[in-house]
């Protein structure tokens, strides 16, 4: 299928203005490896110095110190929020998502037992496999497996239907693969989920940097994210209803709060985290700037401010997505995996005869970065025929641009030519 075309009502994404911001940017490489980590823009880093530069102490009322702890968790909060269509008192903070979905499977571990189910898919990263696997070992628990189309890179709902039962405690699924960019449909698998009456937990870790999450319109009962994987700093977050933590009783020390979300969250928080987290979903927000007359930055909620610019960069992402696709199959022995319709600007290839690891060591000297991995979704690699060691991943961000492109594709040549 072809990709879709971008609305003509989409604003237009000012690239150049974009990449200023980007200290990161002027050393001279090419970044294709944004699904494992963004570059940082300086609004981000400033946030996190003056945090920790500011007076701080452990969250309060009375003292300064207290105060400013105390704003950056609630300003933390609310940015998540809105950024994933959640309610502030639902979002948890945590080291990374790895380590939150560790703890929640623990947590939700305590009423399973023999004979119920839960349900994983082999598309996703193992942070959205593995905590599940072993929590449903360690109670007894049975795992079921979503398979996808390895021909297709599709996952389809119907590969829930065929594994969900009554006894299906958990479904757990990717927004997007961080391997092949694949974008499940999110409801159709919720109603699956909850219709047995499981819980729905979704990782939009790669997903958030590309596209507009939302845990109502999604069916999530949880959606969980990386504030590195879009501009922010190194931690991670999740969120849910309030209503819904509120039923749950993670392991916590006898002292410490027993409060949504406070409850989830294990020793202080960090702070300055919080701080750049907040900054970098400001700065999503006003990717797009403002338009003249009565479109002002005042007259639209940050939410609807972020879902305007993950449009534009939805459709900047595309234009070079397709050009470079182009190109890919033109090469000799290319293999092309990501082929699903509705996917993130994610693409893995291989060439026969060719070591994936010889061209990203060849092309990071010429200043391209194109990582080759399995990138954690060892299973999805397994699928696909690649084994553990996986496959040249080129990740586009907003702040790819075409001169990126043709670096890439030169650097590809050029492999070929000498080979």
């Amino acid at each position: 299928m072809p990709p879709t075309a971008p609305s003509a009502a989409t604003a237009t994404l000012d690239v150049a203005a974009l990449r200023a911001q980007f200290p990161a940017l002027d050393g001279g490489a090419a970044h294709f490896d944004g699904p494992g980590g963004s570059q940082i823009p300086t609004v981000v880093a400033q946030a996190v110095a003056a945090t920790m530069t500011a007076p701080m102490s452990t969250r309060g009322s009375v003292t300064r110190a207290e105060q400013n702890s105390d704003a950056n968790v609630l300003a933390g909060r609310a940015a998540l929020a809105d950024l994933l269509g959640a309610e502030p008192g639902g979002v948890v903070f945590g080291r990374s998502m790895t380590a939150l979905t560790f703890d929640l499977s623990r947590t939700l571990a305590k009423d399973w037992g023999p004979g119920d189910e839960v349900v994983v898919s082999r598309l996703d990263h193992d942070a959205n496999i593995r905590p599940w696997v072993l929590a449903a070992e360690a109670v007894g628990a049975t795992v079921r497996w979503a398979e996808f189309d390895p021909v297709t890179g599709e996952l389809d709902a119907q590969a829930f239907a065929d594994v969900v039962t009554d006894r299906t405690r958990l479904v757990a699924v990717t927004g997007a693969s961080n391997l092949i960019g694949t974008r499940p449909d999110l409801p159709a698998i919720s109603r699956i989920a909850h219709d047995q009456g499981a819980l729905f937990f979704v990782d939009a870790v790669h997903l958030a940097a590309h596209a507009t999450v939302d845990l109502v319109g999604s069916g999530a009962d949880v959606v969980a994210c990386s504030p590195y994987k879009f501009f922010g700093p190194h931690c991670g977050a999740l969120a849910a209803d309030p209503a819904f933590l509120e039923t749950l009783h993670p392991d916590k020390l006898a002292p410490s709060s027993d409060a949504v979300p406070e409850r989830f969250e294990l020793g202080t928080l960090p702070y300055e985290l919080m701080a750049g987290t907040a900054a970098a979903i400001d700065f999503m927000a006003d990717l797009v700037p403002a338009e003249g007359g009565g479109d002002t930055g005042g007259a639209l909620s940050r939410r609807e401010r972020l879902v305007r610019s993950l449009a534009a960069v939805e459709a900047h992402e595309l234009e070079l997505r397709t050009r470079i696709e182009v190109a890919l199959v033109e090469l000799p022995g290319a293999t092309l995996y990501s082929r699903a319709a509705h996917r993130t600007p994610t693409l893995l290839v291989d060439f026969e005869g060719h070591d994936s690891s010889a061209i990203y060591r060849y092309l990071a000297g010429r200043g391209v970065n194109v990582p080759a991995s399995n990138f954690y979704a060892l299973e999805a690699s397994r699928t696909l025929g690649l084994g553990d060691g996986g496959a040249l991943r080129i990740g586009l961000a907003s702040y790819t641009n075409d001169d990126d492109v043709d670096r890439l594709l030169g650097g590809l040549d050029a492999w070929f030519a000498q080979a």
